[in-house]
């Protein structure tokens, strides 16, 4: 079957519109999706500014922004100054991890504020301790689902 660069194209700009409406940055989102999708596995900031119809800058910016938090690396292009990116083996497993003290965090503040409205019958003072418990209860399954995870992949 031959590739739809148009369909993946689409696909690319609505999978980055999902990711931004969940918090994550436009740029690196697009970025991400346009190596996720990379027939070469990689691609220079050029390559990804030509492909996105942006600059180099906002390339810049997003791929610093995903070399942060461990979805990205740089790898040098023998006999040339230019650099091409690539995901990392683990990255989507490294990301969440990452993200994983966050959790602990979110939910201390979330006891915090509830303390701080000081009745617990109040609907801001539930909603806060319902976001903490939230957050302990993804904070404490996260190594059993990422163990889960690490044995599906090696099937």
């Amino acid at each position: 079957m031959a590739r739809d660069e148009q369909s993946l194209k689409a696909t690319i700009e609505q999978s980055a519109a999902v990711l931004t409406a969940a918090g994550f940055p436009r740029m690196p989102a697009r970025v991400l999706m346009a190596l996720l999708v990379a027939e070469a596995g990689g691609l220079t900031a050029s390559e990804l500014g030509g492909q996105l119809g942006v600059s180099a800058a906002a390339i810049s910016g997003a791929v610093r922004y995903l070399e942060q938090i461990g979805i990205l690396h740089r790898v040098p292009q023998a006999g040339s100054r230019r650099d091409r990116w690539e995901f990392l083996d683990d990255a989507w497993y490294t990301a969440l991890m990452s993200k994983s003290p966050v959790y602990g965090v979110i939910a201390d503040l979330g006891d915090r504020a509830a303390d701080a409205i000081g009745d617990e019958q109040a609907a801001g003072s539930m909603r806060a301790r319902e976001m903490a418990r939230f957050y302990r209860f993804i904070d404490a399954r996260m190594p059993e689902l990422m163990r889960e995870w690490e044995q599906l992949r090696e099937r």
